[in-house]
């Protein structure tokens, strides 16, 4: 059983390295930074400050929970403020 799923993920790995990856969006972090995984091998990517695609390590990966955490709570001001300060209309 355990040669079946190395022959997979040679096959898996063998196809990405002819065709490239298919990355796909696995994880919206920000509007901008976004964590991405391949169909086929499961490699996992995210963007860094530059705005380029770089391996997802465990440091990356706790970048990208706190940064989440930070826009999450970012979002949830906004909110709150839109909602206790209405927009007053200007009559004339």
């Amino acid at each position: 059983m355990r040669k079946v799923d190395n022959q997979t993920t040679n096959r898996s790995s063998l196809y990405c390295a002819i065709f490239g990856h298919n990355f796909q969006v696995s994880k919206n972090i920000t509007y901008h930074v976004k964590e991405y995984k391949c169909c086929n091998c499961k490699k996992e990517m995210t963007t860094n400050s530059n705005g380029d695609l770089t391996e997802l390590t465990p440091k990356f990966k706790e970048i990208n929970s706190v940064l989440k955490r930070i826009h999450n709570n970012k979002l949830i001001r906004l909110s709150r403020q839109r909602i206790d300060y209405p927009q007053i209309k200007m009559t004339s």
